[in-house]
């Protein structure tokens, strides 16, 4: 009985359905959407599409081109007279931030269709930064290129960078950059908070933490296999203000991103409708011809930089900005990121360098809210992908909890969170992250302990034995673009066992390395020039005495100058060790860490030269 009044009703309103399609109001809406549809066709020409070179002529090259996307299955319908739009997709099984791309190829995919274009996936190369080695930073250069030559050899007319592990977001706006084909940047997003008893665990940060506590004697090893467990809870980039996050914040101040790109964690249901929504502006850009060099300025850079500077971001960031800018042909020097620094506080109450994290930040506003609180120093007419600009973009976003994003009169730090030191062991600069160290020792003199390279310093440094106090200061050389290779990410020292357990957690760290986006401590990193070039760093001994002085942006070795230049005659170069493949390449081009470590043959904008053999 039940069962044939569910039959009849769905009949009934079957019926009535079928009527109302086929009345007149039903008719003409029906009508005017199609005539609207047709005339946005019709006001847009597939001549002025890049595709149109592969697939609009009648002649007997584009005849094989589009013969071989019908033997794929694909129709006329699919792809004639719309935009093609490139998912260049840097999903691999061994990268654990990118591990939900295929779902999310698919949501982008439906964006793309829903506006009327044709999606392609281009997979790239994945760089994983946890499993990779010796450190992606070695790579960021191929994937750069890669993207770069994608996106000119094929028959695209505009992309959707998917990214989000650290070294992919600069490699993939580089190549963009370079290519200049309109392109909207995915990120990956971060995990998920993680928890651990009643510990709110941030992934990277807290493995120090309980690192350092277990070399200490203060974690078994049940508890330290529990952390393991559960710290990366689950897929997407840390959860901490680490590299990730720093350089998706970037990337939506440059205006390369949807709004509220940045912090949407990786696993919820509005990364999904990001990804949508991304597919969709990604068509538009196309139909526009919106480039990143509408994107890339010297006012979009500024504001990059005070982002970083802002929410207490990496290190790394520097390196990256500067590369970025190099491709849009904007010069760049350290002094721009210490002179910024003074006009912007740190707001993100964060870790590393905080209490918070990503989710936090992202139900707290997160980066409109932020960016919000700065607006008399921005530039906030600067244009973004999202067709407004970052003023627009930022305009009516409120902030929700004043302890995660803090006011300009309560910072978490007065000035921004990383500076610029030099001084005769930096000639050309290097870096420190000032609002992850303890302040008393942003102004420090001690002997330095010197290692030469990171395997002495992995089996050194919890020798018993090892001449250390408190007041030495660590110096690792050997750990440059060049040295190790590929600028690793070796800059946080780890403190000596024997004084971790004597209470020690922090102290001076020197290398010519990199340091984690998760990582923290009185680390001056990226000295330059790096050591594998003869630079200071090459030429100090143990027991010299080193000075960092933060406050006046100051990094001397205490040794006259006769000693010096006496240890610099006696110094011999290291033997090349590149003789082959892509590292050969790379050691022959890659510039120093104040230069962006890009390839000097790659500096200035691209001429974004067309293939002409079709």
């Amino acid at each position: 009985m039940i069962a044939t009044f569910l039959v009849l009703d769905y009949d009934i309103i079957s019926g009535f359905l079928l009527e109302y399609a086929l009345s007149k109001p039903w008719q003409e809406l029906h009508s005017q959407l199609m005539n609207q549809q047709s005339n946005t066709q019709t006001d847009r020409d597939a001549r002025q599409l890049r595709s149109h070179r592969w697939f609009g002529p009648d002649d007997l090259r584009s005849f094989g081109h589009r013969s071989r996307l019908k033997g794929m299955g694909i129709d006329d319908a699919d792809f004639r007279g719309k935009p093609i739009i490139a998912l260049v997709n840097t999903w691999s099984d061994l990268n654990t931030c990118h591990s939900h791309f295929p779902q999310r190829v698919d949501e982008i995919k439906r964006g793309v269709l829903q506006a009327g274009g044709f999606p392609v996936e281009v997979p790239a190369i994945s760089l994983g930064e946890m499993l990779m080695k010796p450190t992606t930073m070695l790579y960021r250069n191929l994937l750069s290129m890669e993207t770069e030559e994608l996106l000119r050899c094929n028959p695209i007319d505009g992309a959707v960078l998917m990214g989000g592990c650290d070294k992919t977001v600069p490699a993939l706006i580089m190549g963009a950059i370079s290519a200049d084909i309109p392109s909207i940047f995915f990120p990956a997003g971060p995990m998920l908070k993680a928890h651990w008893k009643n510990e709110t665990l941030g992934s990277g940060s807290d493995a120090w933490k309980f690192w350092a506590e277990r070399c200490a004697g203060n974690l078994c090893d049940g508890d330290w296999n529990a952390i393991e467990n559960c710290i990366a809870r689950s897929a997407g980039t840390c959860m901490t203000m680490g590299t990730a996050s720093t350089m998706a914040c970037i990337a939506e101040t440059l205006g390369l991103t949807l709004s509220g790109a940045s912090s949407i964690p990786a696993v919820v249901a509005e990364h999904s409708r990001l990804a949508v929504a991304t597919g969709r502006r990604a068509v538009e850009l196309a139909w526009s011809n919106l480039r990143p060099s509408r994107f890339i300025t010297p006012q979009s850079i500024d504001n990059a930089i005070m982002t970083q500077l802002t929410i207490g971001g990496s290190t790394n960031a520097i390196v990256h900005i500067i590369a970025m800018a190099g491709r849009a042909g904007i010069a760049l020097s350290l002094d721009r990121f210490d002179e910024l620094s003074e006009k912007v506080p740190v707001l993100a109450d964060l870790r590393p360098s905080g209490r918070f994290l990503m989710e936090d930040f992202h139900q707290a506003g997160g980066l409109a809210a932020l960016l919000s609180r700065l607006q008399d120093v921005l530039n906030l007419d600067c244009p973004t992908v999202g067709g407004t600009t970052l003023g627009g973009q930022i305009a009516g976003a409120e902030v929700l909890n004043d302890q995660v994003i803090r006011t300009r009169d309560n910072p978490l730090w007065r000035t921004g969170g990383t500076c610029i030191l030099r001084g005769n062991l930096a000639p050309n600069g290097c870096v420190i992250k000032t609002v992850a160290a303890e302040s008393r020792l942003l102004t420090h003199r001690g002997p330095a302990l010197v290692f030469d390279n990171y395997p002495e310093l992995k089996s050194k440094i919890n020798d018993p034995d090892l001449p250390v106090t408190q007041d030495t200061v660590l110096i690792l050389r050997s750990a440059g673009p060049l040295g190790a290779p590929g600028f690793p990410e070796w800059g946080m020292l780890p403190i000596p066992q024997k004084l971790l357990k004597a209470g020690v957690r922090d102290m001076v760290r020197i290398s010519d390395a990199r340091m984690s986006g998760t990582s923290y401590g009185t680390c001056v990193l990226h000295v330059s020039p790096e050591s594998h070039l003869g630079g200071p760093l090459a030429l100090i001994r143990d027991g010299d005495i080193v000075e960092l002085h933060v406050p006046h942006r100051r990094l001397n070795w205490l040794v006259d100058d006769a000693e010096i230049a006496r240890r610099k005659a006696a110094w011999q170069p290291p033997t090349n060790r590149w003789n082959r493949g892509y590292n050969k390449l790379f050691a022959n081009h890659v510039t120093q860490a104040h230069e962006g470590c890009d390839f000097d043959f790659l500096a200035g904008r691209s001429p974004g030269a067309e293939p002409d053999i079709f």
